[in-house]
């Protein structure tokens, strides 16, 4: 069996106490991006288990995209990235 070696911490430990490990994140194959999925993302960015450009290449992301997940979930909360609630938070600007 072969361990992959990779950069940065296996798991962070979260404000509310919990841990977060590379395990709890989505697949790298993921397409159908829910707003758990998002949050887990934003999560583990903003907790430095990944950094932001290995959350691009990791999940084909655009900088653009990323930077709107962590944006909406700063001013709004993480209930900011479900899809139904985007208008809502859009109008409030």
């Amino acid at each position: 069996m072969y361990i992959r070696k990779i950069q940065g911490p296996h798991a962070v430990s979260l404000p509310d106490g919990s841990t977060m490990t590379r395990s709890d994140l989505p697949s790298p194959d993921t397409t159908r991006w829910v707003a758990s999925r998002k949050a887990a993302v934003v999560r583990a960015v903003a907790h430095g288990l990944l950094s932001a450009e290995e959350a691009i290449r990791t999940y084909s992301l655009s900088e653009e995209e990323l930077s709107c997940w962590t944006d909406a979930v700063e001013k709004h909360g993480e209930k900011a990235l479900k899809t139904t609630a985007i208008q809502k938070f859009r109008e409030t600007e």
